[in-house]
């Protein structure tokens, strides 16, 4: 297993009853001066499935106390975590300590030898959990001075409570940091809701555990959006809700007034759909089968088919897929909107009358069909809706 990356946000630090010895160290810091390094790359720790932190308090070169973090799968495979923070004695060159794993609460007894060799440092021994029992032999490892850790212990969320537009967030997507003590029943809250939960957002990660807190990314249409992101605020144990990145890809986005499109306060999603379908239709040479718009997540769905010409004796059908979502360009009151479109998804079928070809589908493009060419078709809808293209470049509308 290669070296592991490892970071740390609240690392607890050691506490006063500290057996103190003395490691002699490379010539780092200044002698008699105080300060605090950290390994965060121990090689081959728990079969390189470990996230470790070794935290020491030096004098000079003599470390005085240090603290191992370790976050590690639960089982082999596994994407639940358990973690342990450990006081370590120094004695010579030996760090030993015991403590009580935080999720399944085993003992654990830790015992390493740590070695200077030139600038870099060798760890051997043991690391017991409950009845398993690690064996550490790790060469060439590097510390880390309190700036350079710190520096890479920013964790961007990315959550924006008040964004100006949906240039860089998306209107359906939805993250909710909350504490994990929380997570569970603000998660069982949304059982029986319209909005659909991120499952790789689920997974309790290393960072989250140190953290103490969770983000949960979510969809809804985004209508709902905002409502439901003010709800979430007061829900308990959240710490900040707001919008993230979503579906939205600016070079396959236009932006168009709106007054055209509603009835009263409300959009006319019907006129919108048949719109949208027309044009589609005319740039994918296809003819519109279905569409219908997501309750949970605010997404039409568009179905169109056509005759294959992968072998045209046969008489196959392409069927082709595209996601569409529609938007106010910005959150609250807006006289324009956004409107976002997925490339083409197709797949080939036989429908002909009569005993059915069974295909399968080997192709190389994406996992549900192959991934087609537009035909201009963002061009197209932003010429029949009046509407405006992103200039990537500017970062403006165009």
């Amino acid at each position: 297993m290669r070296a592991l990356l490892f970071c740390l946000v609240g690392l607890v630090t050691a506490s006063t009853g500290l057996a103190y010895g003395q490691i002699k160290l490379s010539p780092k810091a200044a002698p008699g001066a105080n300060e605090t390094r950290y390994f965060t790359a121990i090689d081959g720790l728990m079969d390189g499935n470990a996230d470790a932190i070794l935290k020491e308090t030096r004098q000079g070169r003599t470390v005085t106390a240090a603290v191992l973090d370790v976050c590690y799968p639960l089982a082999k495979g596994s994407d639940r975590k358990d973690r342990f923070v450990a006081n370590l004695a120094v004695n010579g060159q030996t760090l030993t300590g015991t403590t009580q794993s935080i999720g399944g609460k085993l003992p654990v007894t830790v015992k390493l030898v740590r070695k200077p060799t030139g600038d870099s440092f060798e760890f051997k021994g043991q690391i017991s959990i409950g009845q398993a029992v690690t064996e550490v032999n790790s060469s060439d490892n590097s510390d880390l001075s309190e700036k350079e850790f710190q520096d890479n212990q920013t964790i961007d969320d990315g959550i924006t409570a008040t964004p100006k537009d949906f240039t860089e967030v998306s209107p359906e997507s939805i993250g909710v940091r909350v504490k994990l003590d929380a997570a569970s029943d603000f998660l069982k809250g949304l059982k029986g809701q319209d909005v659909e939960v991120s499952l790789s957002s689920l997974a309790v990660t290393c960072d989250a555990l140190r953290a103490g807190e969770q983000t949960i990314n979510l969809s809804a249409d985004p209508d709902r959006a905002a409502g439901l992101i003010a709800k979430f605020k007061s829900s308990p144990g959240v710490v900040a809700a707001g919008w993230t990145t979503g579906v939205i890809e600016m070079e396959r986005t236009i932006r168009f007034p709106a007054a055209d499109w509603r009835d009263g306060d409300r959009l006319n999603r019907d006129k919108l759909m048949a719109a949208i379908s027309n044009v589609l239709a005319g740039t994918l040479s296809a003819k519109s089968s279905s569409g219908a718009w997501s309750t949970s997540n605010g997404k039409l769905k568009l179905t169109f088919k056509r005759p294959s010409q992968l072998f045209p004796t046969l008489d196959l059908t392409e069927t082709i897929e595209v996601t569409a979502l529609l938007a106010p360009e910005k959150p609250g009151a807006s006289d324009r909107l956004m409107l976002w479109i997925s490339n083409p998804v197709a797949s080939t079928t036989d429908e002909a009358a009569g005993p059915k070809l069974n295909l399968a589908n080997d192709s190389n493009g994406d996992e549900e069909g192959d991934q087609k060419d537009d035909n201009g078709s963002v061009d197209a809808l932003a010429k029949e809706f009046k509407g405006q293209r992103w200039d990537a470049d500017k970062s403006v509308w165009k």
